[in-house]
């Protein structure tokens, strides 16, 4: 990424101090509700006791035992392993057309800020891959500072470039060593992504949150009107009350192949339906494992 970067604009019209108070109340608001504990605790999970050795800590003797053999015994605990997350987020020309004030990307960088944080508050590594003509591939980290500031480069990124959903995502599944938590954040323009998607749903979590704008709903009594696509360039005639072009992979054809998937309009409440998604699947307590 260049440093001409950093001269553009943020996509969403805030200042650095609002976007990070933004992502924080997002995060808060899908992490409420979702503890059994207001305490995370130390991450370990009882494994079994054995008999105490000489070194041991008294703190981890398991007294229950201890009384009931008369001899002494400890517990062994199995720490708990975190799952990293991906946030995929698709940078390509068609999510920064819009009618509304934010684009579908504005929204795509905020909502992958809440979400980072929540996982980050899980004690999950977030990583990040942008899905454009461009690469920016950043392996998971646990550090905020350096997520915050991949947050932030995504929020001056240029969007006018064509979608590689389905490429970018071929490439990086075979190098994930391990179970991951894979959310993907796009207008699903790419319907190259469709088998890549239903191979990944069978190795990782896969969640799809598909951004849609209200101008992409087919245009009522608009008569024949003539259009442009904007990754492509595309020209085409169409018609009021029928969908100008095709937008890709569809929700039938995301569920069929086991993918957890959400729609969220631009012109409408976003927090609410992820909120009741995110809490509804489970998405956050998928990172322990």
């Amino acid at each position: 990424m260049g440093a001409e970067t950093f001269l553009l604009p943020p996509c969403d019209g805030l200042d650095a101090r609002q976007f990070q108070v933004s992502i924080k109340f997002l995060a808060d608001s899908l992490s409420f509700g979702m503890d059994s504990s207001p305490f995370l605790g130390s991450g370990q999970e009882y494994a079994q006791s054995r008999p105490y050795e000489m070194g041991d800590s008294v703190k981890s003797m398991d007294w229950r035992v201890t009384a009931r053999t008369g001899r002494p015994f400890v517990k062994e605990y199995e720490a708990t392993k975190r799952m990293p997350a991906w946030l995929i987020v698709d940078s390509s020309a068609s999510m920064s057309v819009s009618s509304q004030s934010l684009s579908k990307y504005a929204w795509a960088v905020q909502l992958a800020g809440g979400l980072a944080m929540a996982c980050l508050d899980r004690a999950s590594p977030v990583g990040v891959m942008t899905v454009g003509d461009r690469d920016l591939h950043l392996e998971p980290s646990l550090s905020r500072d350096r997520v915050m500031l991949w947050l932030h480069q995504l929020r001056h990124y240029r969007c006018d470039e064509g979608t590689t959903l389905g490429a970018r995502l071929g490439t990086l599944l075979p190098s994930l060593p391990s179970r991951a938590l894979v959310i993907v954040l796009s207008d699903l323009h790419d319907r190259q992504a469709l088998p890549v998607l239903k191979t990944a749903g069978q190795k990782h979590d896969v969640i799809v949150i598909q951004l849609q704008d209200p101008a992409e709903e087919p245009v009522r009594g608009g008569g024949f009107f003539r259009g442009r696509e904007a990754e492509t360039g595309q020209q085409f005639l169409s018609q009021g009350g029928r969908q100008m072009i095709d937008f890709g992979i569809s929700e039938v054809e995301l569920r069929t192949a086991g993918v957890d998937h959400l729609r969220l309009r631009t012109d409408q409440p976003l927090l609410a339906p992820l909120q009741q998604f995110v809490k509804a699947r489970g998405v956050l307590g998928r990172l322990a494992r």
